[in-house]
């Protein structure tokens, strides 16, 4: 989105250049101009130059519009831009993009309209009359933004440890002279295999305000390993809000997790993600949010593992040649009375970096830590330890284009669980190949 907005920088500096002396007075004056002329030449007066166009008084407000516009809004983009011309009604460009949402709304006549007037106005120049031209064609009651995205994979890959089998083969209870070690058996261990996986991703924008309905299936089937066998679907809406000079979007989603053939996790979530004032202040390139959820999720096949979870964090967004991000966030889990370890807190934290490498290939990088404190012993007499939890995974891909719409990924993925149980420790690499079809 960064070339978009170069590009509607340069459009204005044209439309400025040319139009804005054009355009000295109000569109409502500018309709007495040629009588006036008309007087000031039969009266023998030459006529005044025109003046030089005032500076630009809201700036802030057409910046956000503009962002808007990047993020795909263009119901609060229409909106904005509306009120920036009422206070600048000589700034071309503003005009440009403000007709140019009205036809990305279907809102031909209204797109029409306002086109004729900067014809009339501004006096654009070929390039731009160019553009204008190609909406025309194009028509205006087909709404781009509407039209559902997806994506469908296909993967095929190897992991060396797919039941996250524990590191060591050794393990032991109870405490002091009264511990006793055991030896695991190969159940407990782990066991690699090669997998084939599935996605589908599903997007389609509801109304203008820009809600979203969202869909997501994951399937993941092992060659041997079939106790390991997954499959998920997730379902979501998200809605765009605004309370002053915050804003942002909040989410529902309900989402089921099935293991071995048998329904093994059900969550509910709602999400709220928030832009600050003090985001506006930033680069352009440079988003920052804040996060807060609240998830309760469900294990009808075990008992006493039920949690409420809540989530509050933060997250910084790039966007350039180069993208990243990171996120950051606090964590709280109050289990079902009787859950093994008790209630606990913790924080996680992610990093993504993503580089084009050449015009076709593309590089991702991303690193993740999540840790867990329990509050309570884990099993009292067997497992005399409070359990505190550490996983770590380091995440690298390659993703080549080959055609439009159709890409391969390679994906090497390695994760190291960490805890002050040996048991749960276990360590996994797994490497993948993957075709993805998306009308994006």
């Amino acid at each position: 989105m960064r070339g978009l907005t170069t590009l509607r920088t340069l459009l204005t500096a044209l439309l400025l250049w040319q139009g804005a002396p054009l355009a000295a007075q109000t569109l409502t004056a500018a309709d007495h101009a040629a009588p006036a002329s008309e007087a000031a030449s039969d009266s023998g007066d030459s006529p005044t130059a025109p003046s030089e166009p005032r500076p630009v008084q809201n700036e802030a407000l057409y910046l956000e519009a503009l962002r808007a516009l990047a993020a795909d809004q263009p119901e609060r983009a229409n909106e904005l831009l509306q009120r920036f011309v009422k206070d600048e009604p000589l700034h071309a460009g503003a005009w440009l993009d403000l007709a140019f949402t009205e036809c990305t709304l279907g809102h031909s006549a209204d797109a029409e309209r306002l086109f004729r007037e900067i014809e009339a106005r501004f006096k654009p120049p070929p390039g731009i009359m160019e553009l204008i031209e190609q909406h025309r064609a194009r028509g205006c009651n087909q709404k781009p933004s509407w039209r559902p995205l997806w994506a469908v994979s296909l993967g095929r890959g190897y992991d060396n440890n797919v039941n996250q089998g524990a590191s060591s083969n050794l393990f032991t209870t109870g405490s002091g002279s009264d511990s006793t070690q055991w030896e695991l058996s190969p159940d407990f261990l782990p066991k690699p295999d090669h997998q084939t996986t599935a996605s589908f991703d599903y997007m389609q924008q509801a109304d203008e305000a820009g809600s979203l309905v969202l869909a997501q299936v994951r399937l993941r089937q092992n060659d041997h390993v079939h106790e390991q066998d997954t499959a998920s679907v997730l379902l979501g809406y998200e809605r765009p809000w605004e309370w002053g000079r915050w804003r942002g979007y909040g989410t529902v989603a309900v989402s089921v997790l099935q293991l071995q053939g048998q329904l093994y996790q059900r969550q509910e979530q709602v999400q709220l993600r928030a832009t600050p004032p003090l985001a506006q202040r930033l680069p352009e390139e440079l988003q920052w949010s804040l996060l807060a959820s609240m998830s309760h999720v469900r294990y009808p096949t075990r008992t006493k593992f039920d949690a409420n979870i809540v989530e509050l964090g933060t997250n910084f967004y790039w966007r350039g040649a180069r993208q990243w991000s990171f996120s950051l966030s606090g964590m709280a889990d109050q289990g079902q009375n009787g859950r093994l370890g008790g209630d606990r807190h913790g924080w996680y934290s992610a990093l993504q970096l993503s580089q084009p490498v050449t015009a076709s290939l593309r590089g991702d990088l991303g690193w993740s830590r999540q840790v867990w404190h329990s509050s309570e012993v884990y099993a009292p007499g067997q497992i005399d330890l409070v359990r505190h939890q550490d996983t770590r995974q380091l995440r690298a891909s390659l993703q080549y284009t080959l055609a439009p719409h159709h890409s391969v990924q390679l994906e090497w993925r390695a994760i190291r669980n960490q805890e002050n149980i040996s048991l749960f420790q276990y360590n996994s690499r797994s490497i993948q190949l993957n075709w993805r079809w998306d009308n994006f």
